[in-house]
């Protein structure tokens, strides 16, 4: 009997808890199951692919073993222009396949039929597989390129020139690992959000994501549809590598270092010189401020700026 009330409020507390988390995790998880994807789901997931944070693929959040987004404009089989460009999801060999291709059953019902009969999502291939996004009538569902139309990774990439090419999937997992969702949200949440920052998403727009990167404080902007306001990357660049080049009053930490040691030309980046340079154009003491260096193609800066440009 020692104790016998606080024994009695810890059990109660313990239940309340696991209760709670139940009703705020657990049973919202059947929403999102039933819920039909989007075509905004669809891209969002064929880009990322598996998982954007910690995950034992990329155990350091570096944006290993991510698909890469491509444009395609002719045919890759038989290098015959297409009616119309397309994107193609390009998962080459040991690249995780994302939810929607592993348990189609996640897509919606409608999404999931299309998806393993007319786009034979199914499939395996052992080199890589390459992926669109199709539709029938106002359902739109993943299509198997590879098993479909015999387009290969190594077609895709060999036609596609470098600005064709997306790193989005490897910049959610740097939007991540930087903490960007600890200022700026993805969720428009009131009225004059929407006139702000645009449209909400809808539950739809989530199937297969992981993780949804909503965030839970908002110190900055709402970036859902960022890209669609601001698709300017230079401007992206600048305000990356010092955010005071845009913004004079931003509270937002420099991301320089994400431009690793040399520059697009293969340049040493002299991060000291700049900054002192930077600091006298603060000062008054000089008329402009010292140029950004453009960064290098594997850059993780170039990475993190495909996904902000991809937010539309």
């Amino acid at each position: 009997m020692n104790f016998r009330e606080y024994k009695i409020g810890a059990r109660m507390f313990g239940f309340a808890l696991g209760g709670s988390m139940c009703i705020t995790l657990f049973l919202p998880s059947f929403d999102f199951r039933s819920a039909v994807s989007t075509e905004t789901a669809l891209d969002k997931q064929l880009t990322a692919g598996w998982e954007t944070g910690w995950n034992v693929y990329d155990p350091l959040m570096l944006g290993h073993n991510k698909p890469l987004k491509v444009l395609v404009k002719t045919d890759p089989k038989s290098g015959q222009p297409l009616a119309e460009a397309t994107y193609a999801y390009v998962y080459n060999v040991g690249t995780p396949l994302p939810n929607g291709i592993d348990h189609p059953d996640n897509l919606g019902e409608s999404v999931e039929k299309l998806s393993e009969t007319k786009g034979q999502i199914g499939q395996k291939t052992a080199n890589g597989t390459v992926y669109l996004i199709k539709h029938e009538g106002n359902v739109p569902y993943i299509e198997n390129a590879t098993a479909t139309m015999g387009w290969t990774p190594d077609m895709v990439m060999k036609g596609a020139s470098d600005s064709d090419i997306s790193h989005a999937g490897a910049g959610k997992t740097l939007f991540v690992r930087e903490g960007c969702w600890w200022c700026h949200t993805l969720l428009p949440e009131q009225t004059q959000d929407w006139q702000v920052f645009g449209a909400p998403p809808m539950l739809g727009d989530f199937n297969g994501e992981s993780p949804t990167a909503f965030g839970s404080d908002r110190k900055a902007p709402d970036l859902l549809h960022v890209g669609s306001r601001n698709s300017s990357r230079e401007w992206m660049m600048l305000h990356f590598f010092n955010p005071r080049l845009v913004q004079p009053h931003s509270i937002m930490p420099r991301f320089d270092y994400l431009w690793g040691k040399v520059d697009a030309n293969g340049q040493k980046i002299d991060y000291a010189k700049w900054r002192t340079e930077y600091d006298e154009y603060h000062a008054g003491k000089r008329i402009d401020p010292p140029d950004v260096p453009m960064y290098a193609k594997n850059s993780e800066i170039r990475d993190l700026i495909d996904f902000m440009l991809s937010l539309k």
